[in-house]
């Protein structure tokens, strides 16, 4: 049997060429991208509480309205159980298919079907004086909710309160017009003193 000096062996016997470890980074690469890619959508999953929603679209109503620079408006669909936002300016002319451009949602933020049942959503005006209000039950209702709250370009909000009433609860969040974010209760007079 002949002796083989170590040059002579062939290329089967040695490593990796550059090609096959190029392609093996690449595939660990595009598989890396894609488990990372869908676990951020597992770690921040998409509220399904109602008022979890309200925020989602308050902070998208916010952020729209600084980059359009103009008024857009948050809505909420008793119907169909959903905040959409719609363009403040856009006019209320009637549309070849039967809609005004104001109805037209720009963005809609669904609530899951289990937590519609029995809700209903109103946006109240700011401060609650002056307002029109009924007790029923033993809580205090509105009687006059506003059909949408405007989000202005500067970055603020109209203050007002948003009530949710959900299989017999009833709870109000009051919204600080220059953050556009909860502001927190006012002190109970009539609790004791610390």
């Amino acid at each position: 049997m002949p002796h083989r000096r170590p040059s002579q062996l062939t290329a089967a016997t040695g490593g990796f060429t550059l090609l096959e470890m190029l392609l093996s980074i690449a595939l660990i690469a595009l598989l890396g991208g894609v488990f990372i890619g869908g676990s951020s959508r597992l770690l921040s999953p998409e509220p399904t509480t109602p008022r979890a929603v309200f925020w989602k679209a308050v902070q998208e109503a916010r952020k729209t309205a600084l980059r359009a620079e103009h008024e857009i408006r948050l809505k909420f669909d008793a119907e169909k159980k959903h905040f959409y936002l719609v363009d403040g300016l856009a006019p209320t002319t009637v549309a070849e298919d039967g809609f005004t451009r104001e109805e037209r949602p720009l963005k809609t933020f669904r609530v899951s079907p289990e937590a519609v049942q029995d809700l209903t959503v109103e946006f109240l005006g700011g401060s609650g004086r002056g307002a029109n209000t009924i007790l029923v039950g033993g809580m205090l209702l509105e009687s006059r909710p506003v059909p949408h709250v405007p989000f202005y370009g500067d970055g603020t909000c109209r203050a007002f309160r948003v009530q949710f009433s959900r299989m017999g609860s009833v709870s109000t969040v009051t919204v600080d017009p220059w953050t556009c974010a909860e502001m927190p209760p006012p002190p109970d007079p009539n609790a004791p003193a610390p």
